[in-house]
Formats: C-alpha cells, structure tokens, sequence
C-alpha cells in the first residue's frame, strides 16, 4: 500500500498542511517525522495559532512586523489564509537576505497573496507599498524596541488587531541603571530595582506595563497572557489588543506618573504618545 505523502498521516497534524513548510520550520524531520523535540514545538506553534485565530475571521491585511523568516506568516497562510479566496499577510524585515528567502519558500510553496519587504520602520510608516489601513500586525520575539516600533506601525496604520510577544527588553533598565544612584535619593521605591538582576527584571516587567497603558490610551482592550509554558520559554508573556473605540481615560496619566516614579520620564515620547 503506497504511504500518503498528507498531513493526515502523522496524527498531530492538522490535515491539509503542507509538509514542506513543516520541515522548513524544522518541526518535520528531513524524513518527515515528529521527535519529542518537533512535537513540542508544533504543540507551542499551534497553541499561539488558536490565539490568532479568532482575530483573523474578516481579516484581509496581516502585517507581521520584525518578521525574521517570516514562519509566522507562513503557519497562519497555511492553516487559515490558504482556503480563503482573499486576504493577505506582509512580511516587514530589514535584512534584505531573509526577504529573498521568504520570497522563495513562497513561490516554491505556492502561496501567492504572501509578500515581503525589506525596509526599515520609519520606511514602513509612510510606504504607500502598504495599505493605509491594516487589520491584524503581529510581532513575534521583537526584540527590544522592535515591538514598540511595530506598535507605532499598528497604531498608525489603525489596526483593529494587535498581538505581541516582546522579546529582550532591555531600554528601560537601561534608564533606570544610568540613573540609579538619583533614583536612590528620591524613593524607597528604588530598593526595587538597587540589584542588577532586579533592574533587568523589573525593567523588562515595567516595559509591557507601558506598552499596555500606551494601547489602552489609544483605544484598544488589552489581554496579557501566557503564550506557552514556562518551561519551555521565560520570553512567554503574549499581549493580544484589540480595537474599541473607548480609550481608557486615565492610562497616559497612569503612565506619566510610572514614569516620574521610576525616573525614567526621558522614556516618554516612547510610551506616552
């Protein structure tokens, strides 16, 4: 009996997928198999997948903001986007080289309404390449202000849906380590932060507060969860916004003040805009 060369063969898989592009991810073996590692990993790729999923229904631009190889994009093509008649999602990368790589994998794999661009942040904010409007940005492990610079993407191209997983957030315990010796003299507050572990941890937490304050104030609801086990990953925390129409009235002064607490008001035209 001929072996099916289907997704269906290998139970974890959701039928229909394409076999290539799970090997591409390296969640497929060469052979074509599933070991504990690749399960665990297709299991975290479908797990984030359930997230994304209801905020697509509708959805015809995804703008996948940092997108490294773009393996985000290429899972939601696959798994949603591949049996609709329209909609799109947009590859955002500077580094030239991975843009020609997704370019390729998209042709060999058939998805046709995938494309990429190679430009910087400032470049997309203007780019008449990119529609005025977007439904859905994605950043997926952004690291530092990456994902600050796709939430300013999002927000300024009103986009209904917004989901993150910040990665290394490293510029706000930088602040607050430059001027730690002040914040010593002003409040108590600062034992919080007197040890450098403490001052990457703290700054890091602190860096998603904002950045959920910063969406609230511009009318999105926001939901901070777990995107997998810890176990697994400590870049784990998934910020899911979407479009209300209501800002939450006091978030900027909320902000405002963490940021005088802290002493890092230098930081404002980042998270107060």
């Amino acid at each position: 009996m001929k072996k099916p060369n289907t997704a269906t063969a290998i139970p974890e898989i959701r039928p229909g997928q394409s076999l290539e592009l799970l090997k591409e991810l390296h969640i497929l073996t060469r052979d074509g198999k599933l070991n504990q590692d690749t399960r665990r990993k297709l299991k975290q790729v479908y797990h984030l997948y359930q997230f994304i999923e209801p905020l697509l229904d509708g959805a015809e631009t995804l703008v996948d903001h940092g997108a490294g190889k773009s393996y985000l994009g290429f899972i939601l093509y696959d798994l949603y986007l591949k049996e609709r008649a329209s909609g799109e999602i947009i590859g955002i990368e500077t580094r030239a080289e991975l843009v020609e790589k997704s370019r390729e994998l998209a042709a060999r794999l058939g998805f046709p309404r995938m494309r990429f661009m190679a430009c910087t942040v400032e470049d997309s904010l203007s780019s008449t390449d990119l529609p005025a409007t977007v439904d859905v940005v994605t950043a997926l492990h952004a690291c530092n202000t990456a994902t600050d610079d796709a939430i300013r993407f999002a927000l300024t191209r009103n986009a209904r849906h917004i989901v993150l997983v910040p990665c290394c957030q490293a510029e706000v315990a930088a602040t607050m380590r430059a001027k730690k010796n002040e914040s010593l003299g002003k409040t108590p507050l600062s034992e919080l932060w007197r040890h450098p572990i403490h001052t990457r941890e703290l700054g890091s937490h602190l860096t998603n507060v904002l950045r959920c304050l910063l969406l609230e104030s511009h009318g999105y609801d926001v939901t901070v969860t777990e995107l997998v086990g810890w176990e697994h990953s400590m870049k784990n925390e998934l910020i899911i916004a979407s479009k209300r129409g209501n800002p939450r009235k006091n978030a900027r002064e909320r902000a405002e003040a963490i940021l005088r607490e802290f002493n890092i008001e230098e930081l404002a035209t980042r998270f107060t805009y």
